[in-house]
């Protein structure tokens, strides 16, 4: 047995894995989980079979099986919440919090930028409140989510949200009873 077999895993979850830079990205990341006494897992550490994937669906499908895998297998998760592509966090990041969340693992967050989802749409949107004080965007009437949130409820609610990747690594740590290095 060795001694990161010992240590608590996280997955770490995030755009991260788009960017070209991502090994030194995610070795960074580790190496600040190993810090804290955990062990890191990226996206990119599954073990994915994908001879005979012809690309496509089939391709997409086994990679989205080996991080459903690789969550599964970790004790919790660090995600990166910022904003992209828009005003919202990663789709797939989500996807893998919620997934993370039902399987009952923390979930701690950063990235998320300052002040409310609500005021970064109406930086980016014309918005006026209706006749009961919600607040719509005007080209259509969808109301924005108001509550003073920095993003959408269900992921606040759901989440730890962090000052940045190093801060919530730590605080993570402490919630598995990780013994930092």
């Amino acid at each position: 047995m060795n001694a990161d077999s010992l240590r608590p895993r996280v997955y770490l979850a995030g755009p991260d894995i788009f960017r070209p830079d991502h090994p030194a990205v995610f070795h960074e990341l580790k190496r600040l989980c190993s810090a804290s006494g955990l062990e890191g897992v990226a996206p990119s550490d599954a073990e994915l079979d994908l001879a005979g994937a012809s690309g496509g669906d089939e391709e997409a499908r086994r990679i989205c099986q080996g991080n459903i895998d690789l969550i599964r297998s970790c004790n919790g998760v660090i995600a990166n919440l910022q904003c992209f592509r828009g005003l919202e966090p990663d789709s797939g990041t989500v996807f893998e919090v919620g997934f993370a969340v039902a399987l009952d693992k923390p979930v701690f967050a950063y990235g998320v930028p300052a002040g409310s989802y609500a005021e970064r749409v109406q930086a980016e949107r014309p918005c006026s409140a209706d006749a009961e004080g919600m607040l719509r965007e005007q080209a259509d009437g969808t109301e924005v989510e108001g509550r003073g949130q920095r993003l959408n409820l269900m992921l606040t609610g759901s989440t730890v949200l962090a000052a940045d990747a190093a801060d919530a690594i730590r605080r993570l740590a402490l919630v598995l009873g990780a013994h930092a290095r």
